[in-house]
């Protein structure tokens, strides 16, 4: 498919596009490699607090415009706040990189990311902040903050180690070196490579499966996987049958039944 990119301003912008119940969430600024600066991030936050607001949306799909990903952050446009020991991110909104922070909403719906040519640092902790990866068989990865004197603190310190194992992690947070498609398979950073110009037909095509699924238990169910992640699974078992509960006395789960019982595909209203 072809996404609709608006002509983005100086400083690039986030562009939306709605297919049925899926949220394409657009990275556009392709003139300096999608080069990441306070108002994108800012946009990226509103789209993504757009899907968790919206019950027509049930998936969205981070992409970007243009031959590359992102090159990273544009560190004169950024630096200052980094100085500063702020976020470009208002409070209140669902924050991309889902860490929980306080202020901050976390995301509930399940997002797809599509990334191609160059993925630096912040496209790599975009994307293993999100829940499924496609990339393209020409992304060329690379954590480089060590290079640049400051520290990774969008996520990857946290969930290369989570993916990849600690060894994995220290080898390319320590080094700074740059990495394919394959390496980023063999880590658990992606789940599909594909060759390139498809990854988001790739990703659009597992959004749209996901958005096929009853809403109520695809969020629940990802929350559930998540807390099992974060707080062990303990405390994922520990809502099994609360959750279970409220699922099964929803419409979603007596349309599943009607379904299956009459031998069509299910409609799901999120109810």
């Amino acid at each position: 498919m072809t996404a609709i990119a608006t002509d983005p301003p100086a400083e690039g912008c986030i562009d939306t596009q709605v297919l049925d119940h899926v949220l394409l969430i657009g990275i556009n600024r392709p003139a300096k490699r999608n080069g990441w600066t306070p108002p994108m991030f800012r946009q990226l936050a509103e789209a993504y607090t757009r899907l968790d607001d919206d019950p027509a949306l049930r998936v969205g799909v981070l992409h970007a415009f243009g031959d590359h990903f992102t090159a990273g952050l544009d560190l004169p446009a950024v630096a200052e706040y980094m100085r500063r020991g702020e976020k470009a991110t208002p409070e209140g909104l669902v924050e991309p990189h889902d860490f929980g922070l306080p202020g901050y909403r976390r995301r509930t719906k399940p997002m797809v990311v599509a990334v191609k040519g160059i993925c630096f640092t912040v496209g790599i902790e975009l994307m293993l902040g999100a829940d499924i990866v496609v990339a393209a068989d020409n992304c060329r990865f690379s954590q480089m903050e060590v290079q640049r004197g400051i520290m990774a603190t969008g996520g990857a310190t946290l969930r290369m180690a989570e993916r990849a194992g600690v060894g994995n992690a220290m080898l390319h947070l320590l080094t700074a070196d740059e990495f394919d498609s394959a390496e980023a398979l063999r880590c658990n950073f992606v789940q599909k490579v594909v060759p390139a110009g498809q990854e988001l037909d790739a990703a659009l095509k597992i959004a749209q499966r996901i958005a096929a699924q009853a809403p109520l238990a695809v969020v629940a169910t990802r929350l559930n996987v998540i807390k099992a992640v974060e707080q062990g699974p303990l405390a994922a078992v520990a809502e099994f049958i609360e959750t279970q509960k409220r699922l099964s006395n929803s419409e979603d789960a007596a349309e599943g039944v009607r379904s299956f019982v009459e031998r069509r595909p299910s409609r799901f209203s999120g109810r």
